[in-house]
């Protein structure tokens, strides 16, 4: 009895250790005590002393100010945290010991292999192809010998570096120069120093040769040596004669317009006409040139036409003159000196006019055929040019100009529905077709080869029933024919009504002529009014033939045609 009971005692004196430890951790979970209502004010009438600013503000724990107007919930630490801490933003911070640790800036990966040791056995676990220990056959990336380095234990390849592994943010892995060695640039900056110690000595050697041959006075040699010989300050010297621009100050002329203004894009709706950059702004063609109008009659005739007519020519070629002559030594300037720019530019055109014809007459007077410049062009004498044709056994131009063809304002040489020929390069027994499947319908899809063949078949086939059908006819004249011989005798009483029925077969032949003229003006007719539409609303087959015209018709055509070698051809219609 005496040893249960200290068995019970002993394991009650343990669950009280356990608890009073347990309320010991949980001591600092206790709510704060409430706050006395004098305590309360005296501390609002310090939170609106500290913001007014006639209180020194509050500290936390790391001797930092608070700023008095951040809001209690903020400053204070929660007390399920830590009740006994004074106020402090340290809980809002980000925590270090919290936050993610990424590779430094400097980190990457090494390159190349470890150059201070070099096996020159094979070791056991190394790549079976070129023996290095630091990756497998299946990743070596060596040329694969014809006996790996396992079992000739030769020509054993340096091992790689051992890489370490980088842990990289956000902007680390997008860093587009991660990973770059500055000692690159370096190399860069020292070649193109050696460049210019180079060009610096070569100078210097040609002004002390120009010195030294008497070419070069010293005060040029003085002048050249005090002019700046940065050669990286080159926009002065390239420059227009007379401006002066300055590299480290841009200026921009942006191509504006009036607002009232029409926009270009909007003179000529048609998507064909002239094409408008937007990013320039600039229309360089004539938006009116499908119109009819002339470049008078419009008010914008495109950006060429202003840029190519009037003094726009004659003051670009008087830039190039001032250009030239200041290259020459004349200090000449199209906007600074205007007028004698202008004037030297006509005693410039007047003595080369003049050296041009002297020269001439020079030549002419040495060697004569002055004749032979008064003869009409080459061209005109023997019909024939020296212009060089070259062409392929097919007909193709190889080299030089083809004529021009005349195109006309329809659409020509369109291919349709995987043709490869025009409608209307075919033509059989009235009807135009495709060349290329010998189809006769417009809208069909070509069927190439196979639809020839199908199309021959059917002609063949076409051609023997019409041979049966003759053969039956000839049977049936045969029969005729005898019949015929049996009533000859009952003919002979009737001969003297041929003449009668002669006369009556030219009767009937006027008036079938006299309905062909008829029908030939209607239809003469109907294809003036087709021709006036628009090929667009013209009627799908309007203007083709499928029947084959008689001889009437065809009589009619020939009367009604109009000749213009005719001199009577214009009072026709009268």
């Amino acid at each position: 009895k005496k040893n249960k009971l200290k068995k019970t005692l002993h394991s009650i004196f343990k669950i009280r250790q356990k608890l009073n430890s347990n309320t010991e951790g949980m001591v600092g979970l206790d709510e704060p005590k409430k706050m006395t209502r004098e305590d309360w004010r005296k501390k609002k009438e310090l939170e609106e002393q500290r913001k007014l600013g006639n209180a020194p503000a509050e500290v936390d724990e790391e001797g930092k100010d608070i700023n008095p107007h951040i809001p209690q919930y903020i400053s204070s630490v929660p007390w399920y945290v830590d009740p006994s801490k004074r106020p402090t933003l340290k809980h809002q911070r980000p925590q270090t010991e919290e936050a993610p640790q990424y590779s430094a800036i400097g980190e990457w990966y090494k390159r190349g292999v470890q150059e201070n040791e070099v096996a020159t056995k094979y070791r056991k676990g190394g790549c079976e192809n070129c023996g290095a220990m630091t990756h497998k056959k299946k990743d070596c990336l060596e040329r694969p010998r014809k006996v790996g380095a396992k079992f000739t234990g030769r020509a054993i390849a340096a091992d790689e570096h051992s890489q370490i592994l980088l842990s990289l943010d956000y902007d680390g892995k997008r860093d587009r120069w991660n990973g770059y060695d500055p000692e690159e640039h370096q190399r860069i900056v020292e070649e193109y120093a050696k460049v210019d110690l180079a060009k610096r000595t070569l100078k210097a050697q040609k002004l002390q040769d120009e010195l030294a041959s008497g070419k070069l006075d010293q005060s040029v040699s003085r002048e050249h040596d005090s002019e700046d010989e940065d050669e990286d300050k080159y926009a002065d010297d390239i420059d227009m004669p007379g401006q002066n621009f300055d590299s480290k100050r841009r200026i921009t002329v942006r191509n504006l317009r009036i607002r009232e203004d029409t926009a270009k894009y909007l003179r000529n709706l048609d998507p064909n006409s002239a094409y408008y950059d937007p990013k320039t702004r600039a229309m360089r063609e004539n938006p009116y040139s499908n119109t009819g109008m002339n470049d008078d009659e419009v008010g914008y005739a495109g950006d060429n036409f202003v840029r190519y007519s009037g003094d726009t020519i004659t003051m670009a070629q008087t830039q190039m003159f001032a250009w030239e002559a200041y290259e020459r030594g004349s200090e000449v300037h199209l906007q600074a000196d205007p007028t004698k720019l202008e004037l030297l530019h006509r005693s410039f055109k007047v003595k080369k006019e003049d050296f041009k014809e002297m020269q001439r007459e020079g030549i002419l007077e040495k060697y004569g055929g002055s004749e032979h410049l008064d003869a009409p062009p080459r061209e005109l004498l023997l019909a024939q040019t020296e212009d060089y044709l070259e062409y392929s056994r097919h007909g193709a131009v190889l080299k030089g100009l083809e004529k021009a063809v005349a195109r006309s304002k329809y659409e020509e040489d369109v291919l349709i529905n995987n043709h490869t020929c025009i409608w209307g390069s075919y033509w059989k027994d009235g009807f135009w077709g495709f060349k290329c499947c010998h189809s006769m319908v417009k809208q069909s899809y070509c069927t190439g080869e196979t639809g020839v063949q199908i199309v021959s078949k059917f002609i063949e086939s076409y051609c023997t029933c019409c041979m049966h059908r003759d053969k039956m006819k000839e049977k049936k004249k045969k029969k005729k024919n005898k019949n015929k011989n049996k009533n000859k005798n009952k003919n002979k009483n009737k001969k003297h009504d041929s003449s009668s029925s002669d006369s009556e077969d030219e009767e009937k032949k006027k008036e079938k002529l006299k309905t062909a003229l008829e029908a030939e003006d209607r239809r003469v007719k109907h294809v003036e009014s087709m021709m006036q539409l628009d090929e667009r609303k013209r009627p799908y087959s309007s203007l083709q033939e499928v029947k084959a015209p008689t001889e009437e018709e065809m009589e009619a055509f020939r009367i009604k045609r109009p000749r213009p070698d005719d001199p009577m051809a214009s009072f026709l219609g009268q």
